[in-house]
């Protein structure tokens, strides 16, 4: 899923391209994607682009008459420009014609889960935001007082939009990774330094990250936004050696998400039970990674 860096990106290109051009038509393929009647998609067309804006993990296209254009990228959905005539690929789930160049929306996969909403005024523009906190423009002492609103784990805490603001599986996983912090510790039990800990390894990832992905592009339209970014340092490369201390990275699986980790690192040398592997092995599942590499090395 795009997260905040992505976003960030998206919206720089898209600031370059389309302030203060004309939306001059909207075409929808999928039925699923518009999740608003009132007002009609049609409202949206003839008019300016007003300025950008992320909203969470959103992108906000600003209109004339304050109408809103919201888009949600979920896992799957990406963004894609061109300022020729040539249309868009047949996988288009939405067309954006605008004066100088059409923009269009894709999703892989069968599962629609991508979103776009169009709203009147900062109220209801507001309402599509979880709430969560912006780290980037906050401080210490707010970050603590979120962390520290409920007991949860760093990884889900993280990942929660209602408690901060865009980010997701990948970039908590290089937070994590940059704090030595593991993704199964309890928010409630961490300490003031951890926590300072945290909150600088979060601003340096997101910073980081986003200055990366800037470079990439190079003035160009972002279309290298994938959650497995090269360089990352844990997210993605599970069974990779550590950038850090060279041990094997290692992955809990739940759901469609997954937490990577290195165990050394992070951990103190101790692997986290992997839901679905752990209840299948019972005892057998080993409890630190010296257990796992002589168990591996048995099987070699």
């Amino acid at each position: 899923m795009p997260e905040l860096p992505d976003i960030v990106v998206y919206i720089e290109a898209l600031k370059q391209r389309i302030t203060g051009q004309t939306l001059e038509h909207i075409r929808l393929t999928s039925p699923f994607l518009l999740r608003t009647v009132d007002p009609p998609l049609s409202n949206a067309e003839g008019k300016r682009v007003r300025e950008l804006r992320r909203s969470g993990k959103r992108i906000a296209i600003g209109l004339d008459d304050d109408l809103w254009l919201v888009l949600h990228l979920m896992i799957a959905g990406r963004l894609h420009w061109t300022d020729q005539r040539e249309g868009p690929t047949p996988r288009a789930l939405a067309v954006f014609d605008f004066s100088n160049g059409k923009l269009w929306l894709t999703e892989a996969g069968t599962q629609r889960r991508a979103s776009l909403h169009l709203v009147t005024g900062e109220e209801a523009l507001d309402a599509l935001n979880p709430g969560g906190l912006e780290v980037l423009s906050e401080d210490l002492e707010h970050f603590t007082a979120v962390l520290r609103s409920a007991n949860h784990t760093l990884k889900r805490a993280l990942t929660d939009p209602r408690l901060f603001s865009g980010i997701g599986n990948a970039y908590s996983d290089e937070i994590l990774f940059e704090a030595r912090m593991s993704p199964a510790a309890m928010t409630l039990k961490l300490s003031d330094e951890e926590i300072a800990r945290l909150f600088a390894a979060i601003r340096m990832t997101l910073e980081s990250w986003v200055v990366r992905l800037r470079t990439q592009a190079s003035g160009a339209f972002p279309e290298k936004v994938t959650a497995f970014q090269e360089g990352m340092a844990v997210h993605g490369r599970y069974r990779k050696p550590c950038p850090r201390c060279g041990a094997s990275i290692q992955r809990i699986r739940y759901a469609a998400n997954e937490a990577n980790y290195c165990a050394r690192c992070q951990t103190g040398g101790r692997l986290l039970a992997d839901r679905a592997m752990s209840r299948l092995l019972h005892q057998d599942w080993p409890r630190t990674l010296e257990e796992l590499e002589t168990l591996t090395s048995k099987r070699r």
